[in-house]
């Protein structure tokens, strides 16, 4: 029988192995979401809701715990771990306290005598999620998707098999069949995510990760005519202004770039500077890392991957300033690279960079500056640095999902969260994504 092992990135050493659901175990996991649908989309909202609370409650309870299996799979420090899962747990406060209001009927002033917009629920969501916030990215699909009314089905990465089974058992020991999570082999996973998708018990699909999975995943969708949410790649402008205050936009250039050893889809990633303040934010940035801390990469091919980026980008012509060469020793680990005078046509400003790499890109001048921004095929994450009327004024020329201004890009789950371009349709979190994940229904009184 197939198997999925998982391994440790700070060592290299297995740390777990299962066995990987045969199409008997699969078909069993989406009879159950499929059966429960019925009965959970008619429960109260005020019930639905509840469940959401004692969900935050338990992984704060079990916060050390389900840490430490973030940290064994994905490789982030411990104390980042937490915070990820002390975010999961706010969301679940979040969507309990504002889905009443969100899902709500509208009221519609039009030729009826009344009329409003209701929000229902559409069935089961397929979920394919991805290895680098293990716990936060199955939470906010799946608050989302279970205040609606929706039962949920997970394949989440092979990476972080133990975490999808941990949320899987948090969510089965409160209601059984509302979350099921599948463990597919490598191999295996396209086939059996397309035959998923394409099962006409499988209403809507979301999925997080790259380009290449988030296509594949909308043209099986697109040939079953369902809905999509994709969360896909970034490579987000972090402008800095000539009147910006340079200590604390290398301070949150650095949290940014190198939090989650890189790996996140909406990190700054191209640091596009006014040449007046450029040397000045280099120096800063790099006094930065001094303090920096960061654990590996979750496998070794990412980390040969940026090596790639760094040594290809270097040879067509920008300075490696530090960092860049894998640490000695077992795991991971890639010391933190800053890369500067990067320009268009170079692999760290054309690709997408998920590791600890910055790319410092230098700009003439504001408008220099947009098209910098712009000149990219994602558009995820914008955050623009200077006086804050001036900053928001050249913000607003930038492409981009979210605008942040003096402050980084960061998901808030009050506030709509995704992109557009490469970077994928649709949105999580907030109201938006709550209805995501609902049948739009017009109703008209005569």
């Amino acid at each position: 029988m197939p198997e999925v092992v998982t391994r440790d990135p700070a060592t290299g050493r297995e740390l777990g192995r299962y066995p990987a659901h045969d199409e008997a175990a699969v078909e069993q996991a989406l009879a159950e979401t499929a059966a429960a649908a019925p009965g959970w989309a008619a429960t109260p909202l005020g019930e639905r809701l509840a469940l959401l609370r004692t969900v935050g409650k338990l992984l704060t309870e079990r916060r050390d715990e389900y840490a430490a299996l973030i940290t064994a799979e994905m490789g982030k420090p411990l104390a980042e771990s937490l915070a990820e899962i002390d975010k999961c747990a706010w969301n679940c406060s979040v969507v309990a306290d504002l889905a009443p209001e969100w899902l709500a009927d509208r009221p519609v002033s039009a030729s009826a005598a009344q009329s409003w917009i209701s929000y229902e629920p559409l069935g089961v969501i397929f979920a394919v999620m991805p290895w680098n916030f293990p716990f936060w990215q199955v939470l906010r699909f799946a608050c989302a998707a279970l205040a609606a009314g929706n039962t949920a089905l997970l394949k989440h990465s092979p990476d972080v098999t133990g975490c999808a089974l941990a949320i899987e058992e948090l969510f089965e020991s409160l209601q059984p069949g509302l979350f099921r999570a599948l463990v597919i082999d490598a191999g295996r996973v396209a086939d059996v995510s397309r035959r998923i998708i394409l099962d006409p018990r499988i209403a809507a699909v979301t999925l997080t990760g790259s380009e290449r999975a988030g296509a594949a995943v909308a043209e099986a969708a697109g040939t079953a005519c369902k809905k999509t949410v994709l969360e896909l790649g970034g490579s987000d402008p972090f402008v800095v202004l000539a009147d910006a205050s340079i200590s604390a936009a290398a301070d949150a250039a650095a949290r940014s770039r190198f939090g989650n050893a890189g790996q996140s889809c909406v990190a700054a990633k191209r640091f596009i500077v006014v040449e007046e303040v450029a040397d000045e934010f280099v120096a800063a940035l790099l006094a930065s890392l001094e303090t920096t801390q960061i654990g590996p990469l979750a496998r070794a091919d990412l980390r040969d991957n940026a090596i790639r980026q760094i040594e290809e980008t270097v040879a067509a012509g920008a300075r490696l300033l530090t960092g860049g060469r894998p640490v000695d020793g077992p795991g991971y680990f890639l010391e933190p690279a800053v890369l500067d005078h990067v320009t268009p046509g170079m692999a760290a400003f054309t690709e997408e960079t998920f590791g600890p790499v910055a790319a410092v890109v230098r700009a003439r001048d504001d408008d220099h500056a947009v098209a910098l921004a712009n000149d990219t095929d994602f558009g995820l994450g914008c955050s623009v640095w200077g006086a804050t009327g001036h900053a928001l004024a050249v913000g607003r020329r930038i492409r981009s999902g979210a605008l942040f201004v003096n402050a980084p890009v960061a998901s808030d789950p009050r506030l709509p969260f995704g992109g557009i371009g490469r970077s994928g349709h649709g949105r999580e979190l907030s109201a938006e994504g709550v209805r995501e994940f609902t049948n739009l229904r017009t109703v008209a009184v005569a």
